[in-house]
């Protein structure tokens, strides 16, 4: 996998398979930018099985893609089960975490524009 050094995401005008671009290792949340800019970003991330991210909030809109598995998410208190193909919003400052009961992968993409930081 080629990354540009500068900006540590994957190197422009090449292909890749969105679910290979991480892989899954044991008791690890794995993430890799796929593009990083001052007005928002696009991350895959690769959840092995028992693994959770801590409840945060975020001051933008938050669009998930599960592309491999399915993904157990709460956004202020209300549970979800995302499955593979699926997408959904976080809301901009709501509450969520995420839990992996399964391994899955997912796409996160945030773009940091219409609110106040």
């Amino acid at each position: 996998m080629k990354y540009d050094d500068e900006f540590a995401e994957l190197q422009k005008s090449t292909t890749y398979i969105a679910v290979q671009v991480v892989e899954y290792i044991p008791n690890a949340v794995v993430s890799k930018t796929i593009v990083k800019k001052i007005t928002g970003n696009i991350t895959v991330s690769s959840f092995d099985a028992g693994e959770e991210l801590a409840e945060k909030t975020s001051p933008f809109d938050n669009c998930i893609q599960i592309i491999d598995g399915a993904a157990e998410l709460t956004i202020n208190d209300k549970e979800f089960k995302i499955h593979h193909g699926e997408v959904i919003i976080i809301p901009a400052h709501a509450r969520h975490h995420f839990n992996a009961t399964v391994q899955f992968k997912m796409i996160s993409t945030v773009i940091k524009s219409g609110y106040d930081i």
